[in-house]
């Protein structure tokens, strides 16, 4: 066990120690690849283009190479990282979709019940996965929407989307071809409500939901026969009195988008950890994603990376990171619950240092899932086990392997050297904020942000946004171009130059060997768009 963490401790700076971070056919795995390497598919890169930009010495910033390939005018750039891995491990995606509606008659399609989802151990049983996925037309950023089929009747949102991979590109690389599928499935079984102005959803779908613009006295009618319909006794029936509470609580049509985005994170999960039986899927990913539906912006995070509006020159932080620190009490509280999960070999403890024997007895200081502060513990031989979270800031680390405690993917990740899975400690679920862009009016230079964790970690927001804020102030508005330079700007200052000493940005500080990627979306398109 000391070997083992002597080893992990060591590859702090290098980050995964799990196989494969220098390819997709790690561990030597003879299962064919479920989507073949590549650059996002907008940047329209050749393949001999792909394999030029993945130069770790002179770091080529990949653009678009046309103005209107992106819906919005986005701007896009990226760079590879400085020798971490072979190939870059971020991905990024930007469609726009339209959800059909179902045809009259047919069946909600079959769930992935709870019951049947494995319950992220290694040894858990099949599982369920809802089959012919695609049911939505995308639209190809380089054609309008009145150029497709698109109805009065259907739901259109724009997708943005960027994944960090580590241990390799694989779960990176699936991800971005699949998860706006997987949120357009679920959007497409609530469409029906979203698409009715002034009606909460229903409690039971398929019951006649309730408009709230209806007058008192009907309204009061309505609630009346719902509740003769019910079994004499039930609240609100004429042989009870009224209640005098709520009994049913009120549910916003904006909370349904949030569901939808939560469970397609959950089941693009769940089809990876399938499909890893029949493909080559390496490593895990972290994913940022924005979704654009009914003048609101909905923007889903799961990992390191982030994203931050800028409005008139303030920054509106629109994510948060989840690392180990983040989600300390999370992590322990799930350790202390289920202490086989540490293999016996880790303490869900935290300490400001290691502890040694010769302490066993002595007053030292501690904290567990329960503390945000700090208090004194007597020390005894069980304190001594590795902790469940050891390291600062990006050295830190879930059992002595991973920095990110939100992602998709990593199902076979181990603690280095053992048989100790890291899967049940990382959740797949993403935090997301909602912004009511419609509701205000937006220039030319205020944009939303998206960023891998490599533009993060060498510039702060406020950093960003003088860059950017700068940037497009010196630039025509009507130039479209303008995002995309801007972009290109910004991932130029996170890399910095070249020197003898490495990489070096502003004021001489260490520049970002990491992959970064960066989105800039400018929101008066969709003040227009309304």
């Amino acid at each position: 066990m000391l070997t083992r963490m002597k080893s992990a401790v060591a590859n702090f700076m290098g980050g995964m120690m799990a196989g494969g971070s220098n390819g997709d056919h790690s561990g030597g795995s003879d299962l064919p690849l479920k989507y073949p390497y590549s650059r996002p598919e907008f940047l329209g890169l050749s393949p001999d283009e792909v394999e030029c930009s993945a130069d770790h010495i002179a770091r080529p910033i990949l653009i678009l190479k046309e103005t209107k390939r992106l819906p919005w005018s986005t701007g896009y750039a990226e760079v590879i990282n400085a020798g971490k891995s072979t190939l870059n491990e971020d991905q990024a995606c930007c469609e726009v979709l339209v959800v059909k509606r179902r045809p009259t008659g047919s069946s909600t399609p079959n769930r992935t019940t709870m019951d049947r989802r494995r319950s992220s151990l290694p040894n858990g049983e099949g599982l369920g996965l809802r089959e012919n996925l695609p049911t939505s037309t995308l639209l190809r950023p380089t054609r309008c929407l009145q150029q497709t089929h698109e109805t009065s009747e259907d739901l259109t949102f724009h997708y943005w989307a960027l994944f960090d991979g580590h241990a390799g590109s694989g779960a990176a690389v699936v991800a971005s071809r699949l998860l706006h599928h997987h949120i357009a499935l679920h959007l497409q079984e609530v469409m029906e409500i979203l698409c009715t102005p002034n009606l909460l959803p229903p409690t039971c779908l398929g019951e006649e939901p309730i408009n709230h613009h209806l007058t008192p006295t009907s309204q009061r009618a309505l609630t009346r026969a719902a509740s003769l319909r019910g079994a004499a006794g039930a609240p609100g029936s004429p042989s009870t009195p009224p209640t005098r509470f709520f009994t049913e609580k009120k549910v916003s049509p904006e909370s349904l988008v949030i569901g939808a985005i939560e469970n397609a994170f959950k089941d693009m999960d769940v089809q990876i950890e399938k499909e890893k039986a029949v493909y080559n899927i390496s490593g895990g990913c972290t994913a940022l994603v924005v979704v654009y539906l009914l003048g609101k912006l909905y923007v889903g995070n799961a990992g390191d990376s982030r994203a931050i509006i800028i409005r008139a020159g303030e920054v509106i932080p629109m994510s948060a990171e989840f690392t180990p620190e983040s989600e300390r009490q999370r992590l322990q509280f799930l350790a202390y619950m289920q202490p086989h999960l540490l293999g016996n070999e880790f303490t869900h403890l935290e300490f400001p240092r290691r502890l040694h024997r010769k302490e066993v007895g002595k007053r030292i200081l501690y904290r567990d899932f329960t503390m945000s502060g700090w208090a004194y513990k007597t020390i005894e031989d069980d304190d001594l086990k590795f902790p469940l979270i050891y390291g600062e800031g990006k050295k830190a680390r879930v059992l002595a392997t991973i920095g990110v405690t939100r992602g998709l993917g990593d199902h076979n990740l181990k603690v280095h050297d053992s048989n100790i899975y890291i899967k049940p400690f990382l959740s797949c679920c993403p935090e997301v904020k909602v912004y009511p862009l419609a509701q205000s009016e937006h220039g030319a230079d205020d944009v939303l942000v998206l960023g891998t964790d490599g533009l993060w970690d060498v510039l702060s927001n406020q950093e960003v946004a003088e860059a950017v804020s700068c940037f497009l102030a010196n630039c025509d508005p009507d130039d479209q171009h303008r995002y995309t330079m801007a972009a290109q700007d910004l991932v130029m200052r996170a890399r910095g130059v070249l020197k003898d000493r490495g990489w070096r940005i502003s004021n001489d500080r260490l520049g970002s060997g990491d992959d970064i990627s960066v989105y800039i979306i400018p929101l008066m398109y969709g003040n227009k768009q309304n």
